[in-house]
């Protein structure tokens, strides 16, 4: 297969670190994707001097992205810069405590004992085993398929398996973090990180805490020029590897038979392909685009992840309280998950997360304003009455922020843009708009995501979030990555 013609259909960040993967084995690489820009969901939105990353706002495990320009000869530094931020989050809480995530691990416990009472040692253990839990599940886990028996005869993966008993898997996150620490505060504050996949705390596997390992050990990060510039930067170093960028131009089919891939069908032409890497969710690839394939049952028996509810507000002000990265938390965090996942609605209290990445980059509001991303998470869309639902979650999010900040902010909104679970199936292909795929709600939902490749179809591999190893950039990125390594060793 080498040095053949290789189409990826869609230009999300998995998409695109793929093609840049396949470009430096040296295959002719065509990227097909119906939207106007590469990027995804990781795309922006501009207006009036507003600039608005409209999807992931927080960047953790930079060297996926480093690994791109240096497979391709290049020095990362030349073309995507980045800085580690001194704070991850802020954190507040409606008895008006609030708490500041340094990235400096002894200022972050000497805030949480103040604020709360947690001693320093006490953090320190929990960092440390969330560390052991990366280093026991990265390699095996995030960096290779679990859907390849092969694999589990890896040295580690072996060592993963010896290990199990340490890797918390037949426990909730949440409460593991209750036996972690007495305080509710800060159980909520590393509960928060089942979010990150679309999941529920209470239903995820404790094992999910290597999260708080990175984000608070290997750190979080941000690009100079603002979180799209990943997708921008990608998209140019595949362009300088040759890869070929049809955009506005939809994947109608992907035609296959015997058991082999032949090349896609667009609405004007048929592209021959030796390879085919798909970047669309998984289970649009079933029912629109593999034509004569049944959608494997596990993507229909298991529970899809949260999609969100996004407020994009250019501010008249700026706002002391608020750092780059902030979370107003439910008082009812479980009454919040019980109404994502068994009501399928909004809860009347949402944990609020505001991200403004003019404290980062000032061009990205105009000179006394600020770009306010607010996001909520919803439900994916089944059916729901979304023009009673966004109304009234915009009114509780209102009263939220003027109960909590001490403001008004409705008179200071200049400008507004929604997205809802419809708006995000419908620009970004996620079914339902679920922004994950599956959750991680059970203990097996690792194994239960669709796997980088189909064993009956040699040349056709997966990427992206609705595939293994699961949702977010870093993810995305780690299953190019894992199509790398099955192609190098399949050629």
């Amino acid at each position: 297969m080498r040095n053949g013609a290789a189409v990826v259909t869609g230009a999300g960040i998995g998409g695109l670190a793929a093609a840049v993967r396949l470009a430096a084995k040296g295959y002719r690489v065509k990227v097909f994707d119906k939207s106007k820009a590469t990027g995804g969901k990781l795309s922006e939105l501009r207006h009036k001097g507003f600039r608005f990353d409209r999807g992931p706002s927080l960047l953790t495990m930079p060297q996926l992205v480093d690994e791109l320009f240096i497979l391709c000869g290049e020095d990362p530094r030349d073309h995507f810069k980045y800085k580690r931020l001194e704070l991850s989050c802020k954190y507040f809480w409606e008895d008006g405590t609030n708490i500041t995530a340094w990235q400096d691990k002894n200022m972050f416990a000497d805030e949480v004992m103040a604020k709360c009472g947690v001693k320093p040692a006490q953090m320190e253990r929990f960092f440390k085993k969330s560390k052991q839990l990366y280093d026991l599940t990265a390699e095996s886990f995030l960096f290779n398929s679990l859907h390849k028996p092969s694999n589990f005869l890896s040295p580690s993966f072996l060592k993963t398996m010896l290990n199990s008993y340490k890797l918390d898997a037949f426990v909730s996150m949440h409460t593991r973090n209750k036996s972690w620490f007495k305080d509710h505060k800060i159980v909520q504050l590393f509960d928060r990180y089942a979010t990150y996949n679309g999941s529920s705390p209470y239903k995820t596997p404790a094992t999910l805490n290597i999260i708080a390992h990175l984000e608070h050990t290997e750190g979080t990060w941000f690009p100079e020029k603002g979180i799209f510039d990943i997708a921008a930067s990608i998209t140019s170093l595949a362009e300088r590897m040759g890869v070929e960028f049809y955009l506005e131009s939809e994947v109608r089919e992907i035609v296959h038979s015997d058991f082999k891939v032949k090349g896609i069908k667009t609405d004007d032409m048929f592209v021959p392909a030796g390879m085919v890497v798909n970047n669309t969710d998984v289970n649009l690839f079933y029912t629109d685009l593999f034509k004569g394939s049944k959608m494997p049952r596990r993507l229909v028996k298991n529970e899809r992840s949260t999609s969100a509810l996004i407020f994009y507000w250019g501010v008249r002000t700026c706002e002391p309280r608020l750092q780059l990265h902030n979370i107003l938390f439910s008082k009812n965090y479980r009454e919040e998950f019980r109404h994502l996942f068994s009501y399928r609605t909004i809860f009347e209290d949402p944990t609020v997360y505001i991200y403004i990445s003019s404290r980062a980059v000032s061009s990205d509001a105009p000179e006394g304003s600020e770009n306010w991303y607010v996001m909520i998470n919803a439900p994916e869309n089944s059916g729901q009455d979304w023009e009673v639902m966004i109304p009234a979650a915009r009114r509780n999010i209102i009263a939220k922020l003027n109960r909590m900040l001490g403001t008004d902010i409705e008179k200071f909104i200049t400008f507004e843009k929604i997205a809802s679970p419809i708006t995000i199936e419908k620009e970004t292909g996620s079914w339902g708009g679920s922004l994950y795929g599956i959750s991680s709600n059970n203990m097996f939902a690792a194994f239960n995501r669709h796997p980088n490749f189909r064993k009956r179809f040699g040349n056709l591999f997966f990427t992206g979030g609705s595939v293994h190893p699961g949702g977010g950039m870093p993810l995305c990125l780690a299953s190019a990555k894992i199509i790398d390594r099955e192609i190098k060793a399949c050629i």
